[in-house]
């Protein structure tokens, strides 16, 4: 189940808040590995390294690298302060955190009676790739929006591995990132997507939240297997929180499987079987045949949900002016405007709901 490997630090690549970027060299040849600091230590150029090689050997595109499972004649500190919540639980990578939510945070009291997220928006989208363009729609209209990201555990585990949010946290184009269940490596750690939401009103002061998965979407081909589906469930978490549930359509018109042409039909069962409260589901009224497309096979979705159609004039120059780089599955602006379009369109839509 997992391809080990043994290997030496040649050189750091690159690093952002949380991680660090490395050339490993092998007895089969050199790859790229990924550390988390936080996790194992900073690894330095002449260091041994235990290497878990399984998603490199599985050339996925998002989790291409080797990971950093240890540096074995340089082990880490043992942690300090308080925190019992522990995340991966029963992996041998299980770490423990403070919890926003548990009794020795200095937020726990906030938390503990918290109910409501007195009308937030919530912005519930499939894919991470969706998280910049929400932002630059939302932005391009109300630029000094607080926003903060909350991560479920449907994708990558740690929140460092993803560089878009790092840097929009250093930007200030998010006020800061909630990861929740399984999830680690956020502001705030929580237990549950309902604790995170809470904790992004109340402790973060956003005025709205983006939920989608850290990268490395999971997706089999199956009507259900797809860890998409968990859209739906931050729905439903929003609305029984009496938050404002808005849901960015997955679209594209680059994807070469069909499924996945037009709406998705991860964005069809996650908001037209999973979510079981109501949400404004936004439509993009994008032009010519593929905008009627996108249109026809989103009206089903009316009879569960309010369909907000809103235009796209102008999204496109708000999405050439993202700080940090678009793409999704591999494809960039240029390759999937529709893509970016649809969710940049469900963060204009939410610029409206705070006026």
């Amino acid at each position: 189940m997992i391809r080990w490997r043994k290997g030496t630090v040649e050189r750091i690549r690159r690093e952002w808040p949380g991680a660090v970027e490395l050339d490993v060299a092998l007895p089969e040849g050199g790859c790229r590995a990924l550390a988390y600091p936080p996790l194992v230590g900073r690894p330095e150029p002449g260091d041994e390294v235990l290497l878990n090689t399984t998603a490199l050997a599985m050339g996925l595109g998002t989790g291409g690298y080797a990971m950093v499972v240890a540096i074995p004649d340089r082990l880490p500190g043992d942690p300090t302060g308080p925190g019992h919540l522990v995340k991966a639980r029963y992996t041998p990578l299980q770490a423990t955190v403070l919890g926003a939510d548990e009794q020795g945070s200095p937020h726990h009291e906030t938390l503990r009676e918290a109910d409501s997220l007195t009308g937030m928006p919530v912005v519930v989208a499939d894919l991470h790739s969706a998280l910049p363009a929400v932002l630059c729609g939302l932005r391009a209209d109300r630029p000094g929006t607080r926003v903060a990201y909350v991560v479920p555990d449907g994708g990558a585990l740690p929140a460092w591995f993803s560089m878009s949010a790092a840097r929009l946290r250093e930007l200030g184009w998010l006020c800061g990132v909630v990861t929740t269940g399984q999830a680690f490596g956020g502001d705030l750690e929580t237990v549950t997507l309902h604790t995170g939401l809470l904790a992004a009103r109340h402790v973060l002061g956003a005025d709205a939240a983006i939920v989608a998965q850290g990268p490395g979407n999971l997706g089999t081909g199956t009507r259900w297997g797809f860890s998409g589906v968990s859209a739906g469930e931050a729905v439903n978490a929003a609305a029984v929180l009496g938050g404002r549930p808005v849901a960015s359509l997955r679209v594209s018109e680059g994807d070469l499987r069909e499924r996945h042409i037009g709406v998705s039909h991860h964005s069809l069962t996650a908001y037209g079987r999973v979510a079981l409260a109501r949400a404004q589901v936004v439509v993009p009224l994008l032009d010519g045949d593929f905008g009627k497309r996108v249109r026809a096979e989103a009206a089903p979705l009316a009879e569960r949900h309010e369909l907000v159609e809103v235009p796209v004039g102008g999204l496109r120059e708000a999405l050439e002016a993202s700080p940090v780089r678009l793409s999704t599955m591999g494809r960039g602006l240029d390759q999937d405007l529709a893509s970016f379009l649809a969710a940049a369109a469900a963060g204009r839509h939410t610029a409206t709901l705070l006026d």
